[in-house]
C-alpha cells in the first residue's frame, strides 16, 4: 500500500453524485462546503429531496442538456455499481468515473468485461473508509471522511490524470489517500471489515433471548463488539456475496479456533488446557496490540486514568476544559456510564510521563481520579 499526500490537488467541478445515501450525501456536503458545484442523482426521488434539502447539492433535472461533469461518483450499492459505472462513462464521456463501493475486484471485472481502453482509462475505483451505523440521506456529514483513509485502486488501465481526479475528491473531503490493487484491497477488507461485521452479528444474535435483568448488567466490552451489529442487513448481503471467496477463507481459520477453544472448554482441567487458553488470549492480545492508534503508535504508549463524572448536563465539558487548563495533551477519551447509578467514568488517555501531573491537578479540582 502506498500513502499519497498531494496537498496541492483540488477538483474544480462540476461533480455528479449519483446515489445519496450516506456516503454520496455526506461527499455532497463536503464538495459543496469547499464551493464546489455539487449535482445530486438518485433512483428515490424523496432520498434525493432530502439530499438537496440539507444542502448536499442540486437536482440533475436542473443541469440541463449541456452538463458535463468533471467528475462522476457513483455512491451506490454494490450490486448496482458496476451498471451505473457503464452508464456514467457512456453518458459523459469526458468524465472521469469512479466508485465508492466496499468491493473492488468484482467491480472492475463487470466494467472492465463490457468497456474499450479508451472508457477504462476514465475509471478508478475507490473507497473511502468511513461509515455510521445509520443510514440515509439524515445521517450525512460534511466531515465524515476528515482524517479517514480513502483508497485509490486504480485498473492498469487507469489514466494518471484519472488516477490524480480521484485522489482530489478524497483530499478535497480531507481523507488520507492511500493506493492498492483492488485484490489487495478486497484481501484487506476482508480481514479489518468484513470479519468483524459478521463476528459483531453472530454474537449479536445471542442476545436476541437473554434475560433483560442480564443485559441490563452489560458494560462497555458488550457494547463495542456489538455496536457494528446495528449495521443495515441489506447492505451487507450484498458485500458479504461480492467478498464471500476471500472472506470464508479467513472464517476457516476463526473455525479452527473456534474449535480447538471448544475442545478445551470441554475439559477446563484436563492436562494443557489453562495452558492453551491462555495462549488464546494471548494470540489475541498480539493481534490487538497491533492496530495502530493515535498517529499511528500503539495503545499501549498511553498512560491511563480514569475519573469519575456525575451524570448532570456540563460535567464533561468541565471536565474537559480543565485538562485543558493544564497544558496536557488529552491523547484519547473513552465514557462509560453505570446502568444502576447516576454516575459515568472518563477514561483519560495522556503520554505516561503525565498521568501523575494529571491526576493531582484534577484531585485537587474536586474531582475523584480511581487508581
Amino acid at each position: 500500500m502506498t500513502v499519497v499526500n498531494n496537498g496541492g490537488t483540488h477538483l474544480s467541478g462540476p461533480v455528479l453524485v449519483i446515489g445519496t445515501g450516506l456516503l454520496g450525501t455526506s461527499i455532497g456536503l463536503g464538495l459543496r462546503r469547499r464551493g464546489i458545484d455539487v449535482v445530486l442523482s438518485d433512483i428515490s426521488p424523496s432520498t434525493q429531496a432530502v439530499a438537496q434539502d440539507i444542502g448536499a447539492g442540486r437536482a440533475i433535472a436542473e443541469a440541463g442538456p449541456d452538463f458535463a461533469p468533471e467528475l462522476v461518483v457513483v455512491a451506490a450499492p454494490p450490486d448496482v455499481t458496476g451498471t451505473l459505472v457503464l452508464d456514467a462513462l457512456a453518458t459523459y464521456p469526458a468524465a472521469v468515473v469512479v466508485d465508492i463501493a466496499s468491493v473492488k475486484d468484482a467491480v472492475l471485472a463487470e466494467v472492465r468485461k463490457q468497456s474499450d481502453d479508451a472508457a477504462l482509462s476514465r475509471y478508478v475505483g475507490t473507497h473511502p473508509m468511513a461509515g455510521r451505523e445509520k443510514s440515509g440521506p439524515v445521517a450525512a456529514r460534511a466531515e465524515l471522511f476528515t482524517s479517514m483513509p480513502w483508497v485509490i485502486c486504480a485498473a492498469a488501465e487507469s489514466a494518471p490524470q484519472s488516477v490524480r481526479i480521484a485522489e482530489a475528491l478524497a483530499i478535497d473531503l480531507g481523507a488520507v489517500v492511500a493506493r492498492m490493487s483492488p485484490e489487495e484491497h478486497d484481501q484487506s477488507v476482508a480481514v479489518i471489515s468484513h470479519l468483524p461485521q459478521v463476528l459483531s452479528s453472530l454474537l449479536a444474535s445471542r442476545l436476541q433471548d437473554t434475560p433483560a435483568h442480564a443485559l441490563s448488567l452489560a458494560g462497555n466490552g458488550l457494547r463495542d463488539v456489538t455496536r457494528i451489529a446495528a449495521s443495515d442487513p441489506r447492505l451487507w448481503v450484498q458485500i458479504l456475496s461480492a467478498n464471500a471467496g476471500r472472506l470464508v477463507e479467513i472464517l476457516y481459520g476463526v473455525r479452527e479456533d473456534l474449535n480447538r477453544l471448544i475442545g478445551t472448554l470441554e475439559n477446563p482441567l484436563g492436562e494443557g488446557a489453562r495452558l492453551d487458553m491462555a495462549q488464546l488470549m494471548s494470540e489475541g492480545n498480539i493481534g490487538q496490540a497491533r492496530i495502530p492508534g493515535k498517529h499511528g503508535t500503539p495503545p499501549e504508549a498511553f498512560a491511563k486514568l480514569t475519573v469519575l463524572v456525575d451524570d448532570v448536563p456540563g460535567q464533561i465539558a468541565r471536565l474537559l476544559t480543565e485538562i485543558g487548563d493544564t497544558g496536557i495533551n488529552l491523547e484519547d477519551l473513552r465514557l462509560e456510564h453505570s446502568p444502576e447509578r447516576q454516575v459515568g467514568m472518563a477514561e483519560v488517555s495522556v503520554l505516561p510521563g503525565k498521568r501523575h501531573e494529571l491526576t493531582d491537578f484534577l484531585t485537587s479540582r474536586g474531582w475523584k481520579v480511581v487508581q
